[in-house]
């Protein structure tokens, strides 16, 4: 359960006492395990250059070890926000969230028809990039935490119905078993990071309808295998969302 007296620009922050599950080298892999050590984190915007420079040197050092290479998060567009979770003041995963705009999106480099199609069709879209997390943490609540926190600014707030990830194969299975992404895309390289891509999509609504059923009930991960019982409860989310809000 999060800490509700939240101060100054955190947005989120979790009690020493939740439960956090450890997870695999591999982000795409992702088994439910024996509860580790618990360590209090905060989640907050990513908006100065400081933490957007730490957040840099934590998704290079992730995506580094696979051979990526990625740019740095200065000078982002208007369209997009970077949130960041820390533990005390050392970043520890990030995620950055873009809104469709004249700006476009990024996956639209690599999937232009496909965005396309879904645009012609009068969906809001938005895109999540960059998502990494410090591998020495490997913890599915924080996972779950910027990822749901990630929905609420696209959904909640920005009134997206769908959401397009561009993610390595070897991780399909995780988004689509633990999350309900499905595939959107033919397999294609990516010039950007040098790697194969597969195009992803998530109708919002789905993953709205999951966090109802299950967001809030971390005792019924085990039984469901899904990522959404690590979410927030709809009490919880709706705190965010406001204070979300109240931060512009």
């Amino acid at each position: 359960m999060m800490d509700h007296t939240q101060s100054g620009d955190t947005i989120v922050a979790l009690p020493r006492h939740a439960e956090l599950q450890p997870l695999t080298h591999d982000p795409g892999e992702l088994p439910i395990g024996e509860p580790v050590k618990e360590k209090q984190f905060k989640i907050r915007l990513a908006n100065t250059e400081g933490r957007r420079s730490h957040a840099s040197y934590l998704i290079r050092n992730r995506f580094a070890w696979r051979g990526y290479t990625v740019s740095n998060l200065s000078g982002q567009p208007a369209n997009r926000i970077t949130l960041a979770a820390f533990d005390n003041e050392q970043t520890i995963a990030t995620i950055t969230v873009g809104v469709d705009s004249p700006a476009g999106l990024g996956v639209e480099a690599l999937y232009p028809e496909e965005v396309d199609e879904l645009r012609r069709n009068g969906l809001r879209l938005c895109e999540f990039t960059r998502l990494a997390v410090e591998h020495m943490v490997r913890s599915k609540a924080v996972l779950a935490a910027i990822f749901h926190i990630a929905y609420i600014y696209a959904h909640r707030i920005s009134g997206c119905t769908d959401l397009l990830v561009e993610v390595n194969p070897r991780h399909v299975r995780f988004y689509r078993s633990m999350l309900g992404f499905e595939i959107f895309g033919q397999e294609r390289i990516d010039d950007r990071v040098g790697a194969p891509a597969l195009l992803l999509r998530l109708s919002l609504a789905h993953a709205e309808a999951e966090i109802a059923r299950l967001g809030g009930h971390a005792e019924w991960a085990e039984t469901y295998r899904l990522l959404y019982p690590l979410f927030f409860s709809i009490d919880e989310e709706r705190g965010i969302e406001a204070r979300l809000r109240s931060m512009g």
